[in-house]
């Protein structure tokens, strides 16, 4: 059944990403939830811990202890959201920023060698696929 052979494969290519991308964050003392945290904090910019969590695909439960443990390291501070006080801004620090400046390059560079068999155009039309099944358009 083909709809069963495309899953297994989506899920094998995403196991082998996530294999080799915890691999890189714990070359530099980070698990793949920190790394995760923190290259949303660099790509989008502060956010407050929901929606770090949502960008992540983090639980409810693992994003608390996974932050305060970027704050113990230094990598991470929270700053008090002036419109809403129950909240607070995650920021990356500048050993944060410095650390995440030197991994997400490594990651990037090995996503882009995973789909270097894919031409660009095959990867254009990969992602519109993914686009189409998730129900957004591409």
């Amino acid at each position: 059944m083909l709809p069963l052979k495309l899953i297994v494969g989506l899920h094998r290519n995403v196991a082998e990403i996530d294999r080799k991308t915890a691999k890189i964050a714990a070359d530099h003392g980070l698990t793949m939830t920190q790394f995760g945290v923190l290259e949303a904090l660099y790509n989008k910019g502060d956010m407050t811990v929901g929606c770090v969590q949502k960008k992540t695909l983090s639980t409810a439960g693992t994003i608390p202890v996974v932050v305060n443990n970027l704050v113990k390291m230094g990598l991470v501070q929270r700053l008090s959201n002036q419109k809403d006080r129950r909240q607070s801004i995650l920021s990356l620090t500048e050993e944060g920023k410095a650390l995440i400046g030197t991994v997400a390059p490594l990651n990037e560079e090995m996503l882009k060698e995973h789909f270097s068999t894919l031409t660009s155009q095959e990867q254009q039309e990969f992602l519109n696929i993914m686009k189409k099944l998730s129900g957004n358009r591409p």
